[in-house]
Formats: C-alpha cells, structure tokens, sequence
C-alpha cells in the first residue's frame, strides 16, 4: 500500500478547508444550519448557534478566535428555530430571509433594490447586503444592534432616515429575545444616553461634555481607545474605536439591566468587566428629587442645593429623599437681583428640556439665563479646552438627578435669590449679630433643657404612682439596659396587643416561621391594613434575655437610616416580649451567601452595593446618628435584605453606646459571634468603633468569597479566611477569592480593591484599621492610593475559642451563627 497519496492528502487538507471558507452568502449559495461565514480578517464568524441551556436555534455573529462563544448579534431573536433544518439566504430583491425546512420564513428584512444583490461579513462584526460589484451598503447589522455596541459602531439616532440605534439586553442567558431593560439616546435638548427597565429611567450617561459623557468620567482614564460623539443637523451618535489592536472590548446592555464595559482577557480566558452602570446609589435616577445633589461619599448621600430646603424634612430625617427641596426665597426677575451659586464637579442635571447652543460663550449664556425668568441654571457645553469651557446648557425647568464627584465633573450655577446668596458669605459687620444670635439660642436651649428635666421628673413619679399595666407605651431606663451602661433615657414607642401579633402571625405558626437566633424565633405577620411585619419573640430559654430586649428597643428606635432596620413597635403582655419590625422580603444575607444554590443571584453589581450599604450604615451608627452605637454583633445574619436586595443591618440587643468622649471601654462580659470578633475584644475584653470595623472587614471578604470565616481553605494551615485571604494577597492572587458563583463576572480592580479594603479593616492591631468615614470613601475611590495592609488578626495564631476553655471562664459558646456570651472570671 502506498503511503504517499495519504500524506499530500493530509498536507493538502487545511489548504483546502482553508480556501472554502467564505465570507459572503450569495442568491445561488445559501448558508445552511451547520455552515458558517468567517470573516476576511478571521475576527467575526456568522451562523446558527444555539444559546447556552437552550435548543432553540438562531442566526448570529460571535467573535471567532475566542474561546468562549461571545454572540454580539442576533437576527431572529424573537422567532428560534426549533431544530437544525434552518437556511438563511438572500434574495433577488436584496432582502435577507431565515427560512425552516418547509420554507416557512420566519425572518426577513425589506428589500433593497439591487440587482446583484450579496450579504457578505465584514471584519468589524457587521453583516452587510451590497452589490456584488463592491457597491455601497444598503442594510447592515450594525443599524439593529441587539445587546452590544462593537467599535466602529454608530449608537443613536440618524436624524433623516428616522432610525434610532439602541442596545436592547437578552431576557436571559438561554433566551436572546428582547427584555425590558434597553439602552437608548434621548436627542432632545442636549442629547444623552438612559438605561431603561421598560419605561422608567434607571440611569443616565449625563450629556457629552466634548471629552465624555458627564456621568462617566472613568472615559478620560482609558488607555488605547478613542471615543466620538457626532451632534449635527444629520445625525446625533455616540461611538467608540480601539487604537490599540491587542484589545477586544464591547459594551453590552446585560439581562440584569447592567450596562457594561467588558476586556477580554486571553491569557485567563475571561471577558473582564472593565466598567459598569449603575454602580452606586447616586447612579439611580435622581435618588435626591428636585434641587437635590447626591455625593456617594457622604452619610447621608442626599443634601439640598445652596438656597433650597427639603421639601419633606421628616422623610428626609428617615433617608428618604425622593421629595427633593424646595426654595426659601423666591427669585426675583423683575428688579433683577438673582445671583448663582456654583456646583462643583457635577453630574449635569436631567438635560432632556434644556436650550442648547454650541456656539456661546458661558458669559454670554449667564446673561441670557438672567434675562430669562424661567431659567433655573446654566452650565458649559463644551468643556474639552480647558478654562470655563466654550457652549450654553440652559434649564428652565426643575433641576433633578444631580450627583458630584471628588475630582471629575464640571460647575453647574444654580440661580437663586439674593438673599439665598448672601447667606453664604459672612462679612466682618454681621459677626457681632451671628454671636448675639448665637448666645441667644445658647440660652433658650438651656432653658428648653431644665423644663424638660422638669417634665421628666414630674412624668416619672406619676408613672410610678400609676403602677404596672397601666401605660399605654412602653417607657425603659438605659440604666436597666446592662452592667456597663451610665445613660438615662425614657422612650415611648406603639404598643402591639398580644392578640394581634398572634393573629397576624396565625398563631405563631410554623408556616409563618423565618428562623431562629439567639433572642428566638422570627415570624412573618400581615397586620389588618396589610402591612407586612417581622415578629421576634423572645424565647424563654434564649440565652438572649430581657436585658437585651429592653436595648434593642431602646436603641433602634431612635435611629432612622435607610441601612438600618426600622422597629415598628413592641408587645409586652404577661411573660412575653416581641419586638416589631418591617418584613424584609429577601430575609437574611447568609440565606443567600452561603447557600450554593442562591448564591448566584448575587451578582458582583449587588454584592458591591451590600457592602456599600452595610458600610454607611455603620457610619451613621458610629458618627452620624444621635448617639455612638458600637454594635458588637456585626455578622451575615444580621445583615437583611429587602425587595430590592438594599441592605439594613439588624439585632441592636448586644450593641453598646458610647459617650461623647470614650474612645474604647474594657468590659468582663464579652458578646458577639465567633469569627467576626476582633482580636482586642474576643482576647481582653476591649471594644470600640474599631471592633465593628474588623466584624465589617470580615463580611466584606466573605460577600466576595461566598465562604464563612471558618474552616480549612485549600492548605492545610489556613485555619480561616483571613489567613487564606491574606496568603493569596501576599501571593498577588487575589482573585483566586472570588466566588465561584460570579463566574468570572466582575471587574477586577474594584474587586481586588475590596479586597484590599476587608483586609484592611481585619489588620490586627486596631490603631491600623481604619474608620468607616475612611472606608466610605475608600469605596468610592478608584482604588489606587490606598495602603497596603498589614497582617491580619487571628491569622498566624489559634483563637481563644479555638482551644479547650480555661476553668476560670464561664462559657456559653454557641458556633456558627450564634451568638456568643464569655464571663470572664477574676
């Protein structure tokens, strides 16, 4: 037998493969289901797939020399085919048909007028019909994008043909057909780009400033890309281009309502999230209402513009801001006295109704916003050469969805009265009158202060004369709160009849039960109104007792943050004692961390906002609220999640308050839950502030993980996650933390600065962890000046509860997720 046929057949093979690949579907040669088209350069391939977890068949373009099949375009996306049988082909006419194996056509575009018609794949991503003569093109796949925006590509609207290109997400991984969250230019006023979840707004781009869009300024930093953006008579267009050819790069418009920006990673095989929206809570739309400026980096977030006040201050007391504010000095247009304050580093205003004119200069657009008495404000339209920028951006209407940032942004001015505007400026003639007024008010509170002591003494001998049973609000002493506390202070708070918790609860079924902690169990109750309730009734043999029940209510009822849960009331009737509060719908954050099965449906998007909103909740316990809270029991399944995934911590009955001087306390009862205790407190007995900065480090890191602080991690000498964290930290593999569940969905260098932050709050001498002002901001920095941290606590020695107790302690030690409570002896 001779071998030499078989090897020029063997050599000529990949030749001949290589010559049949084609890039063009011509009238007399369809593509079949099975075929592809590859594209001249090799970069795009076009031809049926079918989704992951779905038989369905569709036409599509995906990147062809990626590992991992990336469709970025879809033609029947609303009408799959149900088998392999499928033939997309051309016609005479030029228009472009799907048909099934009995010819039915279950897509098609219009016909172009050619006559020698040819679809044929670019090496850009777009699928074009031309002559076949090299003709200009009469339809392309790049005017119905489906979820992603390729380089090169137009997203907007062409202003003669009609046409406004849009990003529309899949519903789902399985499913390409169109969802309700899309992505779409607004031309109108100073055009600018929304992410929709069917028609309400949940972000904006803000509009071009002509170096980026205004609520993007990530834009500038970006190496090896170059972004365009075309406002003219024929066309309003955004686009971008990669100068760099090692990088592949899209924006997709995700099933989750994310827009995002993603780089593909050859060497670990991974599209990486480079840029994300919405990413905080300042990124929603107009989370402030009218006149309102959100700043990510303050607690609260919301504050109302120079001249303005809130409109409903009580909801703003509880962190609802969606009000907005209101003015306190009507303008004057008339004799023409109005001035401007100046917003620095802004997110522009909502510019859908504004005037625009790109040939202005700022002065002359101050003097036209003046002359105007409708306008509100006015800024730069341009303002990529510098200086104060060349353009006019001019509101008449309400100025809403503000936000600023520490660095990026530009100045807004806001018109106000000009009283509004002198009250910002304190000249040397009124400073005498400020320090009257000021001894003046200094005055009437000390008087307000020694009536009120009065009414409390008076109030108090009459509720011992009424005798027990008879009040009608409960009314506890902070000095029965535990051993170490000093304070006083009455509090009157709803009353729930015993009857109607245990109507609304069904008797306290076990259908209604959600779980179980150390204070005893939790049920679901719908009052008569409806309202949803959580009840958490003391058990009789909870080794949380009435002490704790009576802090918790004292403490939590005089705080109010959006990141805080909110106590509703309390039942105490006979032995029983039930505390009130709003039904979370989500119940805890370990339900869903720890449990592989839900885990999933936390997203990095969501995971980052937990941490967000756990961290300024936190701060407002530590600085913000009435008192300084210590909570001492900072862990997974105090953390609750509602509807919307937003976080609010819970379970204040080991929580501490601290005096206005006290930096830390020494105490011989030690509470808290093994794992999230620091060092100093778990060890001697010392806590502080810093105490439930290392409890949050330690849920930081474990909303990256997925894992509990506990057990062995890959080696054998890891004793927890802060030793595994701290070794892959010291190893630069850092990522290798990141819960699988992500599935490599996450951008990096804000994980990796999260990351950095947990451990940080871990380190193991207190003085080194920093405070939760410090992490708020940490937060919404980029991540590159943060400090190295240093080695954590617990991480090169066993804990205390790690070994066999000493018979000088009383114990009672419950792991996992209980609470613990350890007695030291003298």
């Amino acid at each position: 037998m001779k071998l030499w046929p078989i090897l020029v057949a063997l050599v000529l093979l990949p030749l001949f493969s290589f010559s049949t690949a084609r890039d063009t579907i011509t009238v007399g040669n369809p593509l079949a289901d099975g075929e592809t088209l590859i594209s001249s350069g090799q970069s795009f391939k076009l031809g049926f797939f079918s989704p992951h977890n779905s038989k369905n068949r569709y036409v599509g373009v995906w990147y062809n020399q990626i590992s991992v099949q990336t469709v970025v375009w879809v033609a029947n996306r609303q009408s799959p085919i149900a088998d392999s049988n499928g033939t997309l082909s051309i016609a005479a006419n030029g228009s472009l048909v799907i048909t099934t194996q009995n010819s039915s056509i279950i897509w098609s575009t219009e016909a172009t007028g050619l006559t020698k018609p040819i679809a044929k794949l670019l090496d850009t991503g777009n699928f074009v019909v031309q002559e076949t003569a090299a003709g200009g093109i009469a339809w392309q796949s790049f005017d119905y994008p489906t979820d992603t925006l390729l380089p090169g590509m137009k997203f907007g609207a062409n202003l003669t043909t009609g046409l406004n290109r849009r990003l529309t997400a899949w519903k789902s991984e399985s499913d390409p057909a169109p969802s309700e969250y899309y992505a779409a230019m607004d031309v109108r006023g100073d055009p600018e780009i929304f992410l929709w979840a069917g028609t309400e707004k949940i972000w904006r781009t803000g509009p071009w400033d002509g170096l980026q869009f205004s609520g993007i300024p990530e834009t500038t930093s970006y190496q090896g890309f170059e972004f365009s953006f075309v406002n003219n008579e024929e066309e309003i267009v955004y686009s971008f281009h990669i100068l760099n050819r090692s990088i592949i790069s899209r924006l997709v418009v995700n099933h989750s309502g994310v827009f995002q920006r993603s780089l593909w990673l050859e060497a670990a095989g991974i599209w990486n999230i480079f840029w994300y929206a919405p990413k905080d809570p300042c990124d929603d739309v107009s989370p402030c209402g009218r006149y309102g400026v959100c700043d990510p980096n303050n607690s609260p977030i919301c504050n109302c513009m120079q001249g303005f006040t809130p409109k409903s201050p009580q909801n703003w007391e509880l962190r609802d801001a969606s009000d907005g504010c209101v003015r306190r000095t009507n303008l004057d247009c008339v004799n023409g006295t109005d001035g401007f304050a100046t917003v620095s580093h802004a997110k522009l205003p909502d510019t859908t109704s504004c005037f625009l004119n790109l040939s202005m200069s700022l002065d002359q657009c101050r003097v036209m916003c003046l002359m105007n008495c409708s306008c509100t404000a006015y800024a730069s339209a341009n303002v990529s050469g510098g200086g104060s920028g060349i353009g006019c951006v001019m509101w008449v209407t309400e100025l809403t969805d503000v936000r600023v940032y520490v660095e990026a942004g530009q100045d807004l001015y806001v018109r106000l009265a000009k009283a509004d505007l002198a009250s910002t400026t304190s000249s040397s003639h009124n400073k005498s009158n400020h320090a009257a007024i000021a001894i003046i008010i200094s005055l009437s509170f000390l008087a307000l202060l020694l009536a009120c002591a009065g009414c409390y003494l008076c109030r108090k001998k009459k509720v011992r004369r009424a005798g027990p049973g008879m009040t009608t609000t409960s009314s506890f002493h902070n000095d029965q709160l535990n051993e170490e506390s000093t304070h006083e202070h009455d509090l009157e708070m709803p009353l729930f009849d015993l009857g109607i918790m245990a109507t609304a609860t069904e008797g306290f079924s076990a259908a209604n039960k959600l779980g179980e902690g150390g204070f005893g169990p939790v049920y679901k109750g719908i009052l008569a109104d409806g309202q949803e309730i959580a009840v958490k009734r003391l058990a009789k043999t909870s080794i949380q007792g009435l002490d704790e029940f009576k802090n918790e209510v004292i403490l939590i009822a005089k705080l109010q943050h959006r990141n805080l849960v909110r106590l509703l009331g309390c039942c105490i009737q006979g032995e029983e004692r039930m505390l009130v509060y709003e039904y979370m719908a989500n119940k805890s954050l370990d339900v869903f961390l720890f449990d592989k099965s839900k885990s999933a449906l936390l997203n990095w998007q969501t995971r980052y906002r937990i941490i967000e909103g756990i961290a300024r909740g936190l701060l407002y316990l530590h600085q913000d609220s009435r008192f300084r809270i210590i909570h001492r029991d900072m862990k997974a399944s105090n953390i609750l999640l509602d509807q919307e995934m937003n976080p609010k911590i819970s379970d204040f009955g080991m929580a501490r308050i601290f005096g206005g001087d006290e930096a830390e306390v020494n105490t011989r009862r030690i509470v808290g839950t093994y794992g999230y205790m620091a060092p100093e407190y778990a060890m001697d007995g010392v806590f502080s502030v810093k105490s439930d900065v290392f409890s949050f480090g330690v849920l930081v890191l474990e909303i990256i993980s997925g894992r509990k602080n506990r057990g062995v991690y890959v080696q054998s000498s890891h004793l927890n996650l802060l030793t595994h964290t701290w070794s892959l930290w010291n190893e630069e593999k850092s990522l290798q933390l990141v819960d699988e569940a992500l599935d490599y969905s996450f951008p990096s260098n804000e994980v990796v600065k999260c990351i950095r932050i947990g451990l940080l709050c871990v380190q193991e001498r207190p003085e080194d962890r920093p405070l939760m002002s410090s992490v708020v901001l940490m937060l919404g920095s980029n991540g590159a000046s943060l400090p190295n941290p240093k080695q954590p606590g617990f991480a090169a020695r066993r804990t205390p509860f790690e070994t066999e107790s000493s018979s000088s302690k009383q114990d009672s030690i419950m792991l996992n997720n209980m609470t613990v409570t350890v007695i030291e002896g003298r």
